[in-house]
């Protein structure tokens, strides 16, 4: 049986969690979750009711999006992406930590009251100054596991105020987020699908 991943076409966890398992050409059973309308089949399975979710035939969990990705490349690599320097970890961890919690009380700011979105904001942009700085035509010399782990993150965050992010001097930033958007690989990861139900046939993904 093929894996099944749990998971919501926006997110950008379940967004690089595909990425990993179309370059490694893993299949899986892709039920496509309703955030605010959970099947009681997932808060079963995921132990933290987030996605993506992972459950293997071996009755294994993995609740985690980077534990996804390394697992899917673990078992095929065929573009290398492993193949990263050390610091690869250290961008990725950044973008997960600081990052991501910049962005959300950017994104979010009525959830986050007692942050001052304009002060998060300038948090994010000088974390994208250093990213653009590490940049050439990815974020190391070849592709890797961190440009497709932390491009998702870039995305929604450059489309909060795409205007606004356009005119930052991010000239590298801004051409690597451009590639990644029209590159097929994200095409393939973005298409849609119904809300899974129980007794719905499987979506192979990627098919």
């Amino acid at each position: 049986m093929r894996p099944v991943l749990y998971s919501f076409r926006r997110c950008p966890y379940a967004m690089r969690a595909r990425l990993a398992l179309r370059s490694a050409r893993q299949q899986v059973q892709l039920r496509e979750v309703v955030l605010r309308d959970k099947p009681a089949a997932f808060l079963a399975t995921s132990p933290s009711g987030t996605v993506p979710c992972l459950a293997l035939d071996t009755g294994e969990v993995i609740d985690e999006s980077l534990d996804i990705m390394i697992w899917a490349l673990r078992r095929h690599d065929p573009e290398g992406l492993l193949q990263m320097p050390d610091a690869g970890w250290d961008w990725i961890n950044r973008c997960d930590g600081p990052f991501k919690q910049a962005l959300d009380r950017t994104k979010y700011a009525t959830r986050y009251p007692d942050a001052d979105p304009e002060a998060e904001r300038a948090k994010a942009a000088a974390h994208l100054t250093a990213l653009d700085a590490q940049i050439g035509t990815h974020i190391f010399d070849t592709p890797s596991l961190a440009d497709m782990a932390i491009a998702p993150f870039v995305r929604q965050f450059a489309f909060i105020d795409k205007p606004w992010f356009d005119a930052q001097p991010w000239p590298q930033l801004q051409a690597w987020l451009d590639q990644f958007l029209t590159a097929q690989a994200f095409a393939a990861v973005m298409d849609k699908y119904p809300q899974w139900a129980e007794g719905d046939a499987p979506t192979v993904f990627p098919a």
